[in-house]
């Protein structure tokens, strides 16, 4: 989700610097310079590849990339090399392809809030393809983040409604849609058994630690088993057993908070009137004043089963709260899954969390509880490349009752606070997060965080080492032995930048093409890296990104760490999800909020002045399906 820098929320106001504090200049000056050398004797022992984002001296061509990197422009639409070809797929108002229920898509924003339950949601964010038959036919599901609601909405928010309230509600959560390959072009299958909607209304369980806490209990659900909804959907994961992981994000933004919130709303970023979003007008539930409970009901990693339309989506409290950005699952060698996450707000953390239980064989059901059970952790990077994993269960490193923990659902409740208590490292906007299963490193986006160093907030520290960090990097780490681990060591895989810019914390050291702000990332099966740029719309063409008008999507060999621009996409959009069909022919690409202002809310009268994408008329996030034009696999 695109965000103006200067309103993100700023709610950590711990002080876990005492262990990794390095905003002495002359010790920031060697890990820049020294860095690499310290590291690389450090991994020599594990056959760890080269530290290929240390170095600014230019490569050759990388074997990995067989395409010619597009040129950064300002178009109104999808660029890619030459060769490739891009099909929309799946609009904002599409129908989904529910029997019976498949409502056509008004121009003019007229379709009520019941058509929309059964249409694409707006923003089109984390997506997966799940086989039904190999290459050729599968599910595409896909998060819808959030609402611009003057595109959404006849007049925008003028004459707001209860209908308008109910209107964007069924505008976020998840689609799953069928899509099957006729020939060289993609269509959704409508009607189709697996079509649904998952909206912020849509009952669901709560599972793990928190099942039943008295913080999670409120007037409509006394058991705190049961909550309707999930919103704010950003990136995602998939388990082995086929299902599906939705994150919960920045999910204070959707309640009203009180005028003087308490240490734990503000801790939550709550504040009155929250992001604007007005549902507590006709919602009272998001009124924290006459629920103050609701708000604990979200900021879960909610699994879905995607094979079974008839199921019913679960939160999985074991997992922790937080802004999740994702949920990146990988396996240890004894079976268990390691689900890494990131939390996408300034100053915050970065988590992982170990199933007690291997993957049993049967599917969703057979693995129906799996993400209850385990152990939850938080990571802390030191100086000289190493780091290591603290574990948040209640009773251990001081989360004991005198402080505030005396269940592991109160830890998972609060884990933000948990984790300022154990002395965590506090990132910069940790988001998508994906891993190298042939190598083992496990990459993570820092995408920016322009209050790093400023006077009354953090400094820069080891694995944060900007100020004023307008262009983010990608940091990554490996495993000492399996992902179970609880140590492991770490670099920064490449700092974004422009190296025109005068700024030295601005220049970045990528080789090849400059990005700034990486953001979605993503694994290949020959290892290639995707890195996916969410530049805010009030940033793009400005100060340090004057050069960069539109997000791109980029591809990376990690063993060169050579970087080229293979996606240009159109005025006011991010690129967010990323995945491919198994074969690796088809690459499912989403377009979100293509047309979104400086102001990042559009004017109802207006809603054509920066972009007219896909379709010439009122701009609409998508997801498209790029293919090369000799059906050959992608990037090669």
């Amino acid at each position: 989700m695109a965000k103006d820098f200067s309103t993100m929320d700023d709610c950590n106001p711990s002080h876990n610097q005492s262990i990794h504090d390095l905003s002495n200049p002359l010790r920031r000056t060697i890990l820049r310079g020294g860095l690499a050398t310290t590291i690389s004797s450090l991994l020599a022992p594990l056959g760890a590849v080269s530290l290929s984002g240390c170095s600014t001296t230019p490569t050759g061509i990388g074997p990995m990339l067989g395409f010619k990197s597009v040129t950064m422009n300002d178009l109104d639409t999808v660029t890619v090399p030459d060769g490739y070809r891009v099909q929309v797929l799946y609009r904002w108002g599409d129908a989904v392809g529910i029997a019976g229920n498949m409502p056509a898509y008004k121009s003019d924003a007229s379709n009520t809030a019941t058509e929309q339950e059964a249409q694409a949601g707006m923003h089109h964010d984390g997506i997966h393809y799940f086989p039904l038959d190999g290459s050729q036919r599968g599910l595409l599901v896909m998060n819808h983040e959030y609402t611009d609601d003057g595109l959404l909405h006849v007049g925008g928010m003028r004459d707001w409604s209860a209908e308008k309230v109910a209107k964007a509600q069924a505008a976020m959560g998840v689609s799953v849609i069928e899509i099957v390959n006729r020939g060289n072009s993609w269509e959704v299958v409508r009607p189709s058994r697996f079509a649904r909607r998952v909206t912020a209304t849509t009952p669901m369980l709560i599972t793990g630690p928190a099942r039943g806490h008295a913080r999670l209990r409120t007037r409509d659900d006394a058991s705190g088993a049961v909550v309707l909804g999930t919103v704010n959907n950003c990136a995602h994961g998939f388990t082995p057993w086929g299902t599906y992981l939705t994150c919960e994000e920045n999910f204070n933004g959707y309640f009203n908070g009180p005028d003087k919130p308490d240490a734990d709303q503000a801790r939550w970023g709550l504040k009155k009137g929250g992001a604007g979003y007005r549902w507590h007008e006709f919602d009272e539930r998001f009124d924290v004043a006459r629920h103050p409970n609701e708000y604990n009901r979200f900021g879960w990693v909610v699994e879905i089963d995607p094979m079974d339309p008839t199921s019913t989506p679960v939160k999985r409290t074991a997992l922790g709260r937080a802004a999740h950005e994702g949920a990146h699952v990988t396996q240890t060698r004894d079976g268990r899954v390691v689900v890494y996450m990131g939390e996408d707000s300034r100053f915050e953390y970065i988590y992982k969390f170990v199933s007690r239980d291997a993957v049993r064989p049967g599917g969703a059901k057979a693995n129906a509880d799996l993400l209850d059970h385990g152990t939850l952790y938080v990571a802390r990077f030191n100086a000289g490349g190493r780091g290591e994993w603290i574990e948040l269960t209640q009773g251990k490193n001081g989360l004991t009752a005198e402080r505030g923990f005396a269940s592991q659902g109160d830890v998972v409740i609060s884990t933000r606070q948990a984790s300022d208590l154990v002395g965590a490292t506090k990132m910069d906007r940790p988001e998508w997060i994906a891993s190298d299963a042939k190598t083992g490193w496990v990459y993570c986006t820092l995408t920016n965080n322009v209050s790093r160093g400023k006077p009354g907030f953090p400094g820069v520290d080891a694995a944060n080492p900007r100020v004023e960090n307008t262009m983010g990097n990608i940091i990554r780490w490996k495993e000492d032995g399996d992902f179970a681990a609880t140590t492991f060591v770490w670099n920064h895989f490449v700092m974004a930048g422009n190296p025109v810019l005068d700024r030295a914390d601005a220049k970045g050291n990528a080789k090849g093409d400059q990005l700034g702000s990486p953001d979605g990332l993503w694994v290949d099966g020959r290892g290639v890296l995707w890195i996916e740029t969410d530049i805010s719309t009030s940033t793009l063409g400005k100060g340090d990104y004057a050069a960069t008008p539109n997000n791109g999507m980029y591809a990376a060999d990690t063993t060169t760490g050579e970087i080229r621009r293979f996606l240009v996409g159109p005025r006011g959009c991010e690129l967010t999800g990323v995945i491919m069909t198994p074969d690796m022919k088809s690459l499912f690409v989403n377009i979100q909020h293509p047309g979104e202002p400086a102001s990042e809310r559009s004017n109802p009268d207006e809603v054509m002045k920066v972009s007219t994408w896909p379709d010439k008329a009122r701009p609409r996030s998508a997801t498209i399906v790029i293919t090369r034009a000799d059906g050959g696999v992608i990037g090669a």
